[in-house]
Order: structure tokens, then C-alpha cells, then sequence
């Protein structure tokens, strides 16, 4: 997806609340006006792990509390399934204590699911920020935090990778 292009809805429809219940469908729409972090993973990508969670857990704990920043992670299913499951990605949240919606998108057999599809994602782990406007501004598997904890907070043009 072209940086700077309306971000399109989210199409996810399993998900928990920060505290790991079900809940309802997570849309950009119930987050207008603030700044979107979207965090796509695997439960058994080694990469989300040891450079995914914990850049999200630095953003996370810089940026939630100052109402501005809305988190969600989405486990995008395109390759072990059997591996890649519901149960696998609640111990995943519990695991790491993000306190974010989790949501878990998987596509049909020799698919991709449809996070991946409608944002060009590449793979795991895979972050997008989508500013206030609804527009992706970045979209990388690496993601330099400091950078991009002050390009949310507006003192850097660009988030960097």
C-alpha cells in the first residue's frame, strides 16, 4: 500500500478486549481522530518475538497513556495453521501484558489473510501507523521506536524504519 493513501477499514472480525474477553469487530472508524498503531504477527514468528512484541511493548508503554494512540495487533494467519491458532494467540497476549485489543485474521487454505491484502503487508512481524487523517504513513517490518514514538508525538516528519 502506497505510503500517505487512506487506510482501508479493518475486516478482522475475531477479537478480544485488552483483557483477553471476546469482543466485537475493531475498526478505524471507532478510533477517529487518533493516531492508529497496528502490530501484524504470528504466534510462532520468531522475529515477532524477539524484535515485534518488544518494539510494541516500547511503543505501548511510551505513547497509551497519553490518549492520543490507539493499539491493536493482529495475528495474520497465511502459514501454520496449526501452530497459528486462537488459543495460541490469547497465550500470546496474556504473555506479553500489552493490555491492547488482539485480533486474529486468518485466510482461507493457499490464502492470505485479509489485513495482509488490503495493507501490501509482507509477512511477520509487520507494523503499520496510520495517522489521525486514516492515512498509512508507514508500513515496514522493522520499525525504529524511538523514531517512531516521536513521529506520533509530532516532533519528527519522518517514523523511520
Amino acid at each position: 500500500m502506497t505510503r500517505g493513501r487512506p487506510a482501508p477499514e479493518l475486516k478482522v472480525a475475531r477479537w478480544v478486549d485488552a483483557d483477553g474477553h471476546p469482543t466485537g469487530p475493531q475498526t478505524f472508524a471507532q478510533r477517529k481522530g487518533l493516531f492508529k498503531v497496528v502490530f501484524c504477527f504470528q504466534a510462532w514468528c520468531q522475529g515477532c518475538h524477539s524484535m515485534g512484541f518488544p518494539a510494541l511493548k516500547k511503543l505501548v508503554e511510551a505513547l497509551q497513556g497519553e490518549g492520543r494512540v490507539s493499539f491493536l495487533a493482529i495475528q495474520t494467519v497465511f502459514e501454520g495453521r496449526a501452530e497459528n491458532t486462537w488459543e495460541a494467540m490469547l497465550k500470546v497476549q496474556k504473555e506479553y501484558g500489552l493490555g491492547i485489543p488482539f485480533g486474529h485474521d486468518v485466510a482461507e487454505e493457499g490464502e492470505f489473510p485479509h489485513t495482509m491484502i488490503e495493507f501490501g503487508t509482507g509477512g511477520t512481524p509487520w507494523f503499520l501507523l496510520i495517522d489521525q487523517q486514516d492515512r498509512l504513513v508507514f508500513g515496514n517490518f522493522h520499525l525504529d521506536t524511538e523514531k517512531a514514538i516521536a513521529f506520533i508525538r509530532g516532533t519528527l516528519e519522518e517514523p523511520g524504519a
